[in-house]
């Protein structure tokens, strides 16, 4: 069996200051529009609905609301914006009349290019701190981390 570092008081406080002070600046983060490449300052939600359309390519406006679990009429006043940015455009269904596609623009695939290219940035610094193991470990931890931050949300 496995020796396991006994858990003290002291370790969960440390590591709740450390997990209030990460919530703290991933809440800085969210709340700053970043400029994207040649597609311009964008939002974080802006961004994340650029990212979402992004791994498909065209995506139903329902789908995009589920998927970044916010409801339909915030999603619409994203896409509104981004629309008006010449990020996305929307096309009716061609099977369903009530159904509307949203796709990237041009404009949009720089975003989104720029956005993927943050993304890989950011895993190369953690490859060059961490090994394979603690990434996989740290990858594990932010899933469990969110799993909980979302169940505490569902039950308020």
């Amino acid at each position: 069996m496995k020796n396991k570092k006994s858990i003290t008081t002291d370790n969960l406080s440390h590591g709740s200051h450390r997990i209030g002070r990460l919530i703290f600046q991933l809440q800085r983060l969210e709340r700053n529009p970043r400029t994207f490449g040649e597609a311009g300052t964008l939002t974080p939600s802006e961004i994340h609905a650029v990212d979402a359309i992004g791994e498909d390519g065209n995506v139903l406006m329902s789908q995009l609301a589920e998927r970044l679990e916010v409801t339909k009429g915030a999603i619409t006043q994203v896409i509104n914006r981004l629309e008006k940015k010449g990020i996305v455009c929307r096309t009716a269904h061609p099977e369903d009349s009530r159904a509307v596609l949203i796709s990237l623009t041009e404009r949009g695939k720089v975003a989104y290019q720029a956005h993927m290219e943050l993304h890989q940035q950011f895993y190369q610094q953690l490859r060059e701190q961490l090994c394979p193991d603690e990434i996989a470990i740290f990858e594990k931890c932010i899933k469990t981390f969110t799993n909980l931050l979302k169940e505490e949300h569902e039950q308020q």
